[in-house]
């Protein structure tokens, strides 16, 4: 059941970041820039797999919310059959903060699925937001109480949002790469290569914030076990990433795009970051092993 979780969480973050992060891309960031991939058959294509995407993210999410409240069922009661017991499992769900929180959140994604395409991109784009933001209470910030705990969830708030506006960039980038929509390349590359300098200090920042609140230390010990290893493979994955985004900097202010050298280079940051979101799944099952 534990490798379920990790799996289902997995397909749930990625799904949820990439809604957020495309919308972000599309209607917010770049939204003058892809008027002519909007008007082209690209553009509603790409809405119905956004729209199968939150119908994915749906149904992760109960997968996964129904792996953890078994496993809460059966930790808090001692016993296996209580995972499979209607009534603690009830319980777990209306007496736990992560209950509470993931009905709101399912709540919001099963208004981004009926919604889709029946409401203004800017209007989804907040639903989006909002479904994005509220995987923070639920993460390793809602073992602190008090102001500590709050700050904790605000930070892992705009480390998501960071995260989230990175990881949809790339994928709208890797798709925009793919064929000729008469959108101006050059004019958006040099634009996300400057935002994402933003974007990579947030990320990082948080990240430290993250790293320092929770293990009590600049590093989880041991170092290299548990919760430590996994962390060190994320921080790798995002090391790959940022070479690869400093590659692509260069490559977009050059005299020619060479666009076979940038689509292979943004397919292996969006590798990179699929298996720092692989180990961002491991890590919320793990514990920080507390200084």
């Amino acid at each position: 059941m534990h490798e379920g979780l990790i799996l289902c969480r997995f397909i749930h973050f990625g799904a949820v970041l990439l809604l957020f992060g495309v919308g972000a891309f599309r209607s917010l960031l770049f939204a003058r820039h892809l008027l002519p991939f909007e008007a082209s058959p690209a553009g509603p294509r790409l809405s119905r797999v956004l729209g199968w995407l939150a119908a994915i993210a749906l149904a992760s999410a109960l997968a996964s919310a129904l792996a953890w409240l078994m496993l809460t069922a059966a930790y808090l009661s001692s016993d296996w059959s209580s995972a499979i017991d209607a009534s603690t499992v009830r319980l777990v769900l209306s007496g736990t903060w992560f209950g509470h929180v993931w009905v709101v959140h399912l709540l919001l994604n099963a208004l981004v699925v009926i919604l889709n395409r029946r409401v203004r991109p800017r209007a989804l784009l907040t639903l989006n937001a909002l479904l994005l933001l509220t995987l923070a209470p639920v993460g390793h910030g809602a073992m602190f109480d008090g102001l500590k705990g709050q700050l904790l969830i605000l930070n892992q708030m705009l480390h998501l949002l960071g995260v989230g506006t990175w990881l949809g960039g790339l994928l709208m980038l890797a798709l925009l790469m793919r064929a000729d929509h008469g959108v101006d390349l050059v004019a958006v590359l040099r634009r996300f290569s400057g935002i994402g300098y933003g974007l990579v200090a947030l990320i990082i920042a948080t990240g430290l914030i993250n790293v320092r609140a929770l293990s009590g230390g600049f590093w989880p010990e041991p170092a290299f076990a548990g919760f430590g290893l996994v962390l060190a493979v994320k921080v790798s994955m995002v090391g790959g990433m940022l070479v690869l985004a400093a590659l692509n900097r260069q490559l977009a202010h050059g005299a020619d795009l060479p666009l076979a050298r940038l689509r292979l280079s943004v397919s292996l940051e969006c590798l990179f970051g699929a298996g720092a979101l692989a180990a961002v799944s491991l890590l919320g099952t793990l514990p920080p092993m507390l200084a």
